[in-house]
This record gives structure tokens, sequence and C-alpha cells, in this order.
């Protein structure tokens, strides 16, 4: 008899590939499958080197290359030499692939609206969603630096204020919190860094600097769904790397014991040590520093 927890795995996978048409011939009736429908999605999104999408997609050479021929005998994309490596090609959409690829993301969204519609409560199957694709697709996690005011990163850090605000017993007001200014985590002064899975934003952290050799870090989140997978530690050892790149030798941050005990227990793992209060801030109530 099958183990109860694989037989639920298996349910599961069964669940997945027949709602999402991964056994179609013509998925979502397009006039192809959906291996053929994944790669020239990858060249839409912008993956346009050859050997990068087959890696992004988990295929082996001979499977890619019947795709790539299937889609160039369609006239959907073509493939041209790398302008500086000859032994690379890339990957890009022609007319009739822009509005193919267009296509699909328009039957695509559709679908996820129906999937969701049809949930009495879709934001726990939205965050069920989350929280299995964040884990089958770790190790596609990327850190990427960027501008504090980029939209990936306002998203991390509107997620980070709606949890303090859950957490603090009086709320959080973010213009009572000493919050950083874009400025000061833009390069020379400091660093932005996101967590992406996928093209989603599920996690930052900054380096608010001074142009001097001290820093501070500041608004270090992960979302729920990739808790436990050692994101946080990634992101602070970046911080750190960006930091020493910056020339920085002393880093301090701030957090609160009582509302977010797992960030001191993580601060004080990664070798920071507690300090006397450095600031005014009303919310924090535990202060670290570490020197590079």
């Amino acid at each position: 008899m099958i183990d109860d927890t694989v037989a639920h795995v298996r349910r599961f996978n069964r669940a997945v590939t027949s709602e999402v048409g991964a056994l179609d011939t013509s998925f979502l009736g397009r006039g192809r499958p959906l291996g053929a429908a994944r790669v020239l999605n990858a060249i839409g999104q912008g993956h346009g080197d050859v050997a990068a999408i087959r890696d992004y997609l988990g295929l082996d050479s001979g499977l890619m290359s019947r795709l790539l021929r299937g889609l160039e005998e369609e006239g959907l994309i073509e493939t041209v030499p790398h302008q500086e490596d000859a032994r690379r090609r890339i990957a890009r959409l022609s007319p009739a692939g822009q509005r193919e690829f267009q296509a699909y993301e328009d039957l695509s969204n559709d679908q996820a609206r129906a999937m969701l519609a049809s949930h009495p409560r879709p934001d726990l199957l939205l965050a069920a969603m989350d929280l299995i694709a964040t884990a089958l697709g770790r190790q596609r996690i990327v850190l990427e630096e960027t501008d504090p005011r980029s939209d990936a990163a306002r998203h991390c850090l509107s997620q980070y204020y709606a949890e303090l605000a859950s957490r603090f017993e009086k709320g959080f007001e973010v213009a009572r919190s000493r919050d950083p200014e874009a400025r000061d985590m833009i390069r020379p002064r400091g660093a932005f860094l996101v967590a992406v899975s996928d093209g989603m934003p599920i996690g930052c952290v900054g380096v608010k600097g001074s142009g001097g050799e001290a820093a501070e870090i500041k608004r270090l989140w992960v979302a729920p769904a990739a808790r436990g997978l050692g994101l946080a530690r990634r992101l602070m050892e970046a911080a750190e790397t960006a930091a020493r790149g910056l020339a920085i030798t002393l880093l301090r941050l701030d957090t609160n014991n009582k509302a977010l005990p797992e960030a001191a227990r993580l601060y004080r793992r990664l070798g920071w040590q507690e300090i006397e209060r450095f600031n005014d801030d009303p919310y924090p109530d535990s202060f670290f520093e570490k020197r590079l």
C-alpha cells in the first residue's frame, strides 16, 4: 500500500497536470503542446540565450532543439548567433511569435482568474500556490540589487509594513519609524536587495549608508511562503557582501524581541552582537552590530 503522504503528493500532481492541461496535445487550444508553449513564453519573457532557456526549463539538449525547430518552422521565432560568442545562440520572437505569445498570456490569465474564482477562499488557495511554487522553485530564487523605489521593492516594503502593523500591539506607522530615505539605499551610499522567485519578489533587505564606514541593515523581510528555506540568511549575507563592496566596516540594526523574536534569533546565529540603544525609534527594543 502506498504511504499516505506519498499518495497526497501524487494526488496533487495528477490534479495540477489535469488542471493546467499538461497532457493536452494543444495547450490552451493553440495547436501545440505545453513544452513548446513554455519555450515560447520564456523567449517572450526575455530569456533569449538558448542555453539559459534550457536550464531555466530543465530541458535536455535534444528536446530543446526539437522544440526550437518546431517554433522556427511555424515562423514564431528565429535563432541567431550571439554577437560576442558564436558558440552561443539567441532566440527571439518574430512578429507572429509576439502575437502568439500575447494570445497565450491572455488565455493563461483568464485560466488563472477562473481557477481562483472557482474556490470559496481564493486567498487560501493563492497562499497554498505561493507556498508550493516557492518550495519547488527554491533553487531558482535569485537575489537582485534594485532601486528601493522600484515596483518590486515597493511591493516587498508594503508587505513588510503590513506585517509589522499586524504584529505590533498598537500597530505600525511608517511615519513614526526611522524609515530610510531611498537615496541612502542606492550606491554609493547603500544598496537594496530583492529576492525573486520566477519573476515574483519574495523578500528584501536594505543597506542604509551615509557615505561613511558605518551603515544600518533595514527592512529585512521574507514572504510567508518562502520562510524556512534559508532566504533570510541569504539576504543578510548578501547585504554584508554589498556593504563590504561599499567600504563599510560596521553594520548596525534594530529589532523588536516581542513582535519579531525570529529576527533576533537569526542575528545572533549570524554573529551579531547586542549593543546599547543607538536611536530614538519607538518600535525596536533590541539593538545589534557587526564588524565586517
